[in-house]
């Protein structure tokens, strides 16, 4: 395995940008400094054949001026806050109002938008990079200096993990993902992917994407992946496509808060995806007790080397707390408390 380092651009302050390169010889890798964005995954076909299978750009410039979140780390609160705002005790928080009425992603300003201290990071059979940020109190609206740690890790057996941990001095919310976008053709519409998910249920949302409490069984419904199926039979009867929060086998109405208690036994596999001409597949695992399935369904960019990326020409699995958690007595909190320390992990795990 390695790491490589080198110097990929220069922010309008001069702020140097570096974007790291990790390979284990059937795949690799690469995330940069700025706002820890992922930038690349290569998978090595058997026939020399180098795919690259998440949507971003060719340069630096590209994903400084993007707005689409590709390969971005979310935070501090990804998915969406219903009417902006939420209370902690008797006080009440406003924040962006950048989806309508509600914040999605944290804000306008997002963390994939910040510099990041990074540190390679070598150990046996797994090599990576870890980042660090202090989100200072008042940073989007949030309450409380939280400070954050953000690791990439790859194995030699072509696991791709994602670890976040917080901490805070106030409490806060906290839900972190990696808004990687994944096409395992390299390109194209995703329709044809066939996918399997281990869930049963999904948020009800209201005409905003807000959840309205209510988990619905997906069973003989358009959103029933619990037996694989391509990814566009239901597409149109759920037009513009998907984009709803399904329930992991990790959610248990009795655990009362979210990325707590973790250790390498906590995670569930909560979906496989594979490409049926490439032969790629991907499997996902995760101790968090949602994961946003999103299809892409408004993207519209020039990407990397030219490609004209359309809508349904990715798809999105982001690991999560439920949305609007901060608004739902009865959803497992994601209010992070001084003295706890936030613990997410997802594995995005390749067969190459």
């Amino acid at each position: 395995m390695e790491i490589k380092k080198q110097k990929w651009g220069i922010l309008s302050d001069g702020t140097k940008v570096h974007l790291y390169t990790i390979s284990n010889g059937n795949m690799s890798f690469s995330c940069t400094d700025y706002g820890c964005t992922i930038t690349s995954i290569v998978l090595n076909g058997k026939d020399g054949k180098k795919t690259d299978v998440v949507l971003g750009y060719s340069t630096f410039d590209g994903f400084v001026n993007g707005n689409l979140f590709f390969g971005a780390l979310v935070g501090r609160f990804a998915n969406r806050i219903g009417k902006a705002s939420f209370t902690i005790g008797k006080t009440e928080y406003k924040l962006d109002k950048n989806d309508g009425p509600n914040t999605l992603h944290g804000g306008y300003k997002g963390w994939h938008k910040e510099m990041w201290k990074a540190k390679t990071i070598k150990e046996k059979n797994k090599y990576g990079v870890t980042f660090k940020r202090m989100s200072p109190d008042g940073e989007q609206g949030f309450p409380g200096n939280c400070e954050v740690t953000v690791s990439y890790f790859l194995d030699d057996n072509n696991n791709l993990t994602c670890y976040y941990t917080a901490t805070t001095d106030r409490a806060t919310p906290i839900n972190i993902t990696n808004h990687a976008y994944f096409n395992l053709a390299g390109g194209g519409d995703i329709g044809e992917h066939l996918m399997q998910m281990n869930s049963t249920k999904r948020l009800e949302v209201n005409a905003k994407l807000i959840p309205t409490g209510k988990l619905l069984d997906v069973k003989g419904t358009p959103f029933d992946f619990t037996k694989e199926k391509k990814i566009g039979k239901d597409i149109e009867k759920v037009a513009p496509g998907y984009d709803h929060c399904y329930v992991t086998e990790m959610y248990n109405p009795a655990n009362k808060q979210c990325g707590l208690p973790l250790d390498d036994s906590d995670l569930v596999e909560f979906c496989k995806v594979r490409e049926p001409n490439t032969g790629y597949a991907m499997s996902v695992f995760t101790n968090m007790e949602g994961c946003q399935f999103y299809t892409g369904n408004f993207v519209k960019a020039i990407g990397k080397n030219g490609q004209i990326y359309k809508p349904h020409d990715a798809f999105c699995l982001e690991t999560q707390c439920f949305p609007d958690t901060p608004n739902k007595e009865d959803f497992p909190t994601c209010i992070l408390q001084p003295g706890q320390e936030m613990k997410a992990k997802t594995v995005y795990s390749f067969e190459v």
